[in-house]
């Protein structure tokens, strides 16, 4: 399939696209979800001729299509949670127009899952492709990487469809990530009458949020963030606790290992309060390695299909590619939709790239599905590559 042959294909693209979008699927809302889930599995019956498996993991609906009688080889994942709340449509209506379509969740990324279904049903054969979308990405999957790993396992390689980054780029490294929650606990007391029987678990919260801050590495890319914070009750009462939720980003395995090292160690500085940490690694880091094959070979189908040359980008966001790259399998990310603002109010998609985006996808699943890796020479090229980055 080439760009110029599913163009005529557009219209229906965007009206599978539009329906999925106008199903509010917010990640919290376990009901929601699986609203969208059956929009989107219908989507996949007329699509490909048959329905999905549902797998509803404490709530929360996930989709699987299997195609073959043997082993899946080839895994196209995605999501179809999103941010946006309840609501968004009528801030945010779906609408297309001067190439541009917008809509809470299409870039991130309605519009990959869509493009996902579409490949797929335009391959001659599908015997060993499995299709993979599921229903908490944006919350850190919690109750989807078990379902996620145990599918990538044995793939010989993982087709992300979370969108580009900037300009259409293929996201061959992202960082890992890690999110925890630092619970301090103190004691009240009246801040007017007794200040000083109260341990302020205010003041101990401060003592380790700047410690936490010193725990970034600017020169390795490692940044630790705290963010949402809470704590105290009126404002004339000494908090008795107080929190911070944490949020850090690597480049490599080492650098994730020492911070949640030294995050565990923490140790009140004020006498009888108590710190607690939750939380800890969330996705591993996504490393160059892991998609350096794979690039070289989606540039390689780019430059048959007559699309522009593909570009690739390191960036700090996780996705659930980075479950499967940590698993060792080999794994591209960003092939779903050209655009930009993921959870913001600027989120759109540019409406030319999605056929030939899809026609890539495509070209790609049907090559590595016919047994295609990259030639010696491109091999070599890749791993050059992966050294440089």
């Amino acid at each position: 399939m080439t760009a110029e042959e599913i163009d005529p294909t557009l219209p229906a693209l965007l009206a599978d696209i539009e329906s999925l979008v106008r199903c509010e699927s917010p990640s919290t809302d376990h009901e929601a979800v699986a609203r969208s889930a059956e929009v989107v599995a219908a989507l996949g019956a007329r699509l490909l001729g048959a329905e999905p498996e549902r797998i509803v993991t404490e709530g929360c609906t996930h989709l699987r299509w299997r195609f073959g009688d043997g082993p899946s080889r080839v895994l196209l994942l995605g999501h179809h949670d999103t941010v946006w709340p309840h609501g968004s449509l009528e801030t945010h209506p779906f609408s297309v127009e001067d190439g541009v379509l917008r809509g809470p969740g299409c870039f991130d990324m309605k519009v990959g899952v869509v493009m996902a279904l579409h490949a797929a049903a335009a391959l001659d054969d599908r015997s060993g492709l499995s299709i993979l979308i599921t229903g908490d990405e944006e919350i850190g999957s919690p109750l989807s990487r078990p379902l996620i790993e145990d599918e990538a396992r044995g793939c010989e390689a993982v087709l992300v469809l979370e969108a580009s980054a900037d300009g259409g780029a293929l996201k061959t490294r992202r960082k890992g990530t890690s999110l925890y929650r630092v619970r301090v606990e103190g004691r009240a007391a009246h801040s007017g009458l007794e200040p000083e029987k109260g341990i302020n678990a205010g003041v101990e919260l401060a003592h380790q949020i700047l410690a936490l801050t010193g725990l970034a590495d600017p020169e390795r890319g490692t940044s630790v963030v705290p963010t949402a914070l809470s704590g105290g009750t009126t404002s004339n009462t000494v908090p008795a606790a107080a929190g911070v939720a944490v949020d850090v980003r690597v480049w490599d395995l080492a650098e994730q290992e020492r911070v949640d090292r030294e995050i565990r160690a923490a140790r009140p500085v004020l006498p009888g309060a108590v710190v607690r940490i939750e939380g800890g690694v969330n996705r591993p880091p996504l490393d160059a390695e892991a998609s350096a094959g794979l690039f070289a070979l989606a540039s390689e189908l780019a430059e048959r299909l007559g699309l522009a040359p593909l570009t690739e980008a390191a960036v700090g966001g996780a996705s659930d590619g980075n479950f499967t790259a940590g698993l060792g399998v080999p794994t591209l990310d960003g092939l779903g939709a050209v655009g930009g603002g993921a959870h913001a109010d600027h989120e759109h998609v540019i409406v030319a790239e999605v056929p030939r985006r899809t026609a890539l996808l495509h070209a790609l699943t049907a090559a590595l599905l016919a047994g295609r890796t990259p030639s010696a020479t491109t091999n070599e090229a890749a791993k050059t590559v992966a050294g440089q980055r």
